[in-house]
């Protein structure tokens, strides 16, 4: 049954690939002025998406900014976590969660600020250099909001857990995790 339903989806991808490619002018359909600034929004959009999926599955931090507390909750049982740290790494990043989200929030309504005042003609400078410096102090301050959490994760943890965190942080992937192969 699943291979029939696998042969299906190929074969309708084929076909509605050909119907495609075949139609040369849905390959270049134009583009007029009213769609254009909603298609610049979509790509920026995804552009945007692009981003946060690379910083949250490759990582823009170094390795001592990795997410440790979860790594930490997830090997629970190895480290021998006590049910008292182990609330109090859930709340650590439960408080980091909900910092995290406002923070992108804030971060996504100043962008829109930023692209709001390109807009204008002629563009005031001034305030388009004030935004992206309130852009880069939050990303700047959610970065350190990490940190904290990580060190005071780090904190909550007895001089022979941290060895055996160090340990598992030494293996090539500490998540339990081994990437998939094509």
């Amino acid at each position: 049954m699943k291979a029939r339903l696998l042969w299906l989806a190929m074969g309708l991808s084929a076909f509605l690939a050909t119907e495609v490619w075949a139609d040369p002018i849905r390959m270049h359909y134009p583009v007029s002025d009213a769609e254009s600034p909603v298609l610049e929004e979509l790509a920026r959009q995804v552009q945007d998406f692009a981003r946060r999926w690379r910083e949250h599955f490759l990582g823009r931090a170094s390795p001592q900014e990795r997410p440790l507390i979860s790594l930490m909750l997830r090997h629970r049982k190895e480290l021998d976590l006590s049910a008292e740290q182990v609330r109090d790494l859930e709340q650590l990043r439960s408080e980091y969660e909900r910092e995290r989200i406002r923070s992108e929030a804030e971060i996504r309504i100043a962008e829109m600020d930023v692209e709001r005042l390109l807009e204008a003609e002629p563009v005031d400078l001034g305030k388009v250099k004030e935004k992206l410096r309130e852009i880069e102090r939050l990303r700047a301050d959610l970065r350190l909001a990490r940190i904290r959490a990580i060190q005071e994760g780090k904190k909550l943890l007895s001089p022979e857990q941290r060895k055996k965190l160090e340990a598992l942080l030494a293996e090539p992937y500490p998540t339990g995790e081994r990437p998939r192969r094509s």
